[in-house]
């Protein structure tokens, strides 16, 4: 297997003053509706774990099996099963009563309990001597899906089980929509295994998310993600922030280890990234960039710049620096 650094390019820069001070290098790649390569940073053919940008690919399941609508699922549904959520009230609450009405409860759920993300609420607990749930997990909304469809299918309770009907439902999906043969997985931070591809396998996937037909599973799922961009991330999040400047004309998404994809159905494109030294900042600068680059986000909106061409400040709210695409994306 290749390793992730080799012929990975400087996408990211961080400058201090006149000085190039770091360098985040990286891969990534755009397709079309064909699977063709478009564009290309670095190696394609690099094998990569696409961590939770590829949630709406397991959701797919969801949708395709008829579970979605034998529960009545409607697009904030589908927009927690695809979310990372910060564990704010409104994604805690809306995952609650979607549990609820499936008649499960935290102790189901097979992701850990996480501290949320979202400052009040963190605050909240500490004071009230709470400890985080299951349902704080920025996972829980994918977790509710996976125990939706493991209703639907009649299937034990230990859904992230590689061998239960509902991972082999996402492995099918995940081969099926990415075009190759997934070499293996690792266990993601939820606990439920996370499918390797190549990155250019993750960029046809989601070109092929962006030339679904319109009543097709893949539209639901990328229409509701970008129409509810609060529910998919969270305040101060990129992938909200992001999505909110685009009108809701595109989907994006955030994984861990500084992976990124985005949906672009005017374009009929895909995007695939991932940052080899697992900087989140600079896959969040990367992906503003190419979507800059795709015309699919204005390069004057304050969000683009705040990505693109970002200041540094230091404590005392100094300008020290900027955080800038590099030339290659330019």
């Amino acid at each position: 297997m290749t390793h992730p650094a080799h012929g990975a390019v400087t996408l990211t820069e961080i400058w201090r003053g006149p000085f190039l001070e770091s360098a985040h290098q990286g891969h990534a790649v755009v397709c079309d509706a064909t699977g063709q390569i478009v564009e290309s940073w670095g190696e394609p053919g690099t094998v990569v774990l696409p961590r939770s940008s590829s949630k709406m690919i397991q959701a797919l399941p969801l949708i395709q099996s008829g579970a979605a609508a034998a529960h009545s699922l409607t697009p904030e549904h589908f927009a927690l099963a695809c979310a990372s959520h910060q564990g704010a009230q409104v994604h805690t609450d809306k995952v609650g009563t979607w549990l609820d009405a499936i008649g499960c409860a935290d102790d189901d759920f097979k992701c850990g309990p996480q501290e949320s993300r979202d400052i009040d609420v963190r605050d909240a607990m500490i004071r009230a001597h709470e400890s985080p749930c299951r349902i704080h997990n920025n996972c829980s909304g994918k977790h509710t899906g996976f125990l939706t469809l493991a209703k639907h299918l009649g299937a034990g309770p230990d859904y992230v089980d590689p061998d239960h009907p509902v991972q082999k439902a996402c492995l099918e999906a995940f081969e099926r929509v990415t075009g190759e043969t997934s070499p293996g997985f690792g266990i993601d931070g939820c606990s439920a295994p996370n499918f390797a591809c190549t990155l250019h396998g993750m960029a046809r996937a989601m070109a092929h998310f962006a030339a679904a037909d319109d009543d097709s599973a893949e539209a639901h799922l990328h229409r509701a993600m970008a129409h509810h961009p609060d529910l998919v991330a969270g305040e101060g999040r990129a992938c909200t922030r992001l999505m909110r400047a685009m009108n809701g004309k595109v989907a994006i998404k955030t994984g861990a280890e500084a992976f990124f994809v985005a949906i672009l159905p005017d374009q009929k494109m895909g995007v695939a990234l991932k940052i080899t030294d697992g900087s989140t900042r600079a896959a969040e600068c990367a992906i503003a960039q190419i979507l800059v680059r795709l015309g699919a986000l204005d390069p004057n909106h304050p969000e683009a710049l705040a990505y693109t061409n970002g200041p540094i400040r230091n404590w005392d709210g100094l300008v020290t620096g900027y955080m800038r695409a590099a030339p290659a994306l330019l």
